[in-house]
């Protein structure tokens, strides 16, 4: 009978994979139909294009997120795409040209796309952005100004303090006061710019850093409220600011999930994964964004990454098989530097070539996609 079941099984993830993969073009689905997001951290906007019609679409991915990409300070390492100069598409990773193209070849995929928005701050130090644009810490050119920064010029030190949390440096970064009009409107322009060529969601970064009211606010002036949207807050026991208050806005990223999947995976038993999620004290499952990963925490090494082999591989296909939350999958690069940016400036020539790692390829982690879209 167990044979018969597995046997049943698999031929179930083979029909849904014959049914992503036919030549039949793929229409965009609706959100909540297709919600497995492939991260493609720091791949040129031309990269994933390729991707979206190779790899992502034929396999069932519903999104792409990308990097962002405004216009950011000079600099090989990827932390300099968190720091904002302008709000230009003129980053390392294309122009607005490649980036228009970009999404356009991944609707046609029948894969949506999702930005990776930097809005919480600007960028730190001065010179001359990608785009060719001068600036300098608290000073960007039709920008903004030092009276469109927090009052609080010191880096944040304690998160037992919410106003310390939200108004003062996160990294010494120049912190915008999204609490004024003129900066509301700034950012909601930046993000209205983005919809406007397509983009059907953003991952917004840093929103801790930032009260939830104000990006309510920010949220309310877009040209499609209703686009997908999913905030960077981060769970610490005991801070002062909680992700709790972030989903009336939207999803939010449960960063317990990973964190207690490494856990599990690596030195208890897979069977306390039996009611793994809300029941963990994790946020309602139709607002969570879950990953085993990202380029924050695979650096950190408080989650699992490439580095911990078939742990990771089955934490990923757990995730995928699991019904809590919307899962991302990251798919960035091998370093031993945490600082260094992307082989080849973001071109990748191909998967598993000049370190470039592509999990959201793998076999076990791609063929999964099928079956969670199938077996929802």
């Amino acid at each position: 009978m167990a044979r018969r079941t597995v046997a049943a099984a698999l031929a179930l993830v083979a029909g849904a994979a014959v049914a992503v993969t036919g030549n039949t073009p793929v229409q965009a689905a609706p959100p909540g139909e297709k919600d497995v997001t492939a991260v493609m951290f720091e791949w040129k906007f031309s990269s994933v294009a390729r991707e979206c019609t190779d790899r992502l679409g034929p396999a069932g991915y519903g999104y792409v997120q990308v990097s962002p990409p405004q216009e950011h300070v000079q600099g090989g390492q990827w932390w300099t795409s968190y720091q904002p100069v302008s709000y230009r598409i003129a980053g390392r990773l294309g122009d607005r040209t490649a980036f228009k193209s970009m999404i356009d070849t991944c609707h046609a995929a029948g894969v949506k796309v999702v930005v990776d928005s930097v809005v919480n701050h600007m960028a730190n130090g001065s010179g001359t952005g990608t785009g060719g644009t001068p600036f300098s810490k608290y000073d960007y050119p039709g920008l903004y100004s030092g009276a469109d920064m927090d009052d609080c010029r010191a880096e944040i030190t304690n998160y037992q303090d919410r106003a310390n949390v939200q108004n003062c440096e996160l990294v010494k970064l120049p912190d915008l006061d999204t609490g004024e009009d003129h900066v509301r409107g700034k950012i909601a322009g930046y993000l209205n710019d983005l919809l406007s060529l397509g983009v059907d969601g953003f991952r917004i970064d840093a929103a801790k850093h930032m009260p939830a009211a104000d990006l309510a606010n920010i949220k309310s002036r877009l040209t499609r409220p209703g686009a997908y949207w999913k905030q960077e807050a981060i769970f610490g026991a005991g801070e002062a600011v909680s992700p709790g208050e972030y989903l009336g806005n939207g999803d939010v990223q449960e960063f317990r999930y990973a964190r207690d999947l490494k856990r599990v995976l690596q030195n208890e038993k897979l069977a306390y994964l039996k009611n793994f999620g809300e029941a963990w004290g994790h946020m309602p499952s139709g607002q969570a964004g879950v990953f085993v990963d990202n380029h924050d925490t695979e650096r950190q090494g408080d989650t699992l990454s490439y580095k911990d082999g078939a742990n990771y591989t089955l934490a990923s296909v757990f995730m995928l098989a699991w019904p809590y939350g919307s899962p991302d999958v990251h798919s960035g690069y091998e370093w031993t530097d945490k600082d260094a940016g992307p082989p080849n400036g973001g071109q990748v020539n191909a998967c598993y070539s000049d370190g470039w790692k592509c999990q959201h390829a793998w076999r076990e982690i791609s063929s999964m996609v099928a079956f969670r879209n199938t077996a929802r």
